[in-house]
């Protein structure tokens, strides 16, 4: 095997779990490991590099679409960046939409929780609001 590396050195090596390396495996996102005589999974250690990419990539949010897009862009030395570039502002969008998504949500609960009175009365509008949220997905069932 002599260059080879186990999965736990890769693991180790990465930061990326030998779970998610062998799902990864799996979803063809990396090459599939040499096996030796024992069965075990060896790996070339440049695979260091592609799962620090995608671990990477994760952190950043990006699908295992766009990961696979990105790596395969990644491993072509003569890409157009311009394809990189329209990933990459594409994510930003979708991000840019959560994020707002998520202020509406921080918003709304703010205003909520500042007309709840946190005392030993049963009156509270958080609760009230997300009864009537219950109700009207009950009416439409």
């Amino acid at each position: 095997m002599g260059a080879h590396i186990t999965i736990s050195e890769a693991s180790a090596r990465s930061g990326v779990s030998a779970k998610m390396i062998r799902h990864y495996e799996q979803i063809g996102l990396i090459d599939p490991p040499v096996r030796g005589e024992n069965n075990y999974r060896f790996y070339d250690p440049r695979l260091i590099h592609e799962l620090g990419f995608i671990h990477r990539s994760r952190d950043l949010g990006f699908s295992i679409a766009d990961i696979r897009a990105l790596l395969s862009l990644w491993r072509d030395r003569k890409r157009p960046s311009a394809e990189v570039k329209a990933i990459a502002l594409a994510h930003i969008a979708e991000l840019d939409e959560k994020a707002a998504a998520l202020q509406a949500m921080s918003r709304q609960l703010r205003h909520l929780a500042a007309n709840c009175h946190g005392d030993d009365k049963p009156d509270c509008p958080i609760l009230d609001n997300l009864a009537a949220v219950q109700s009207s997905v009950q009416s439409r069932t």
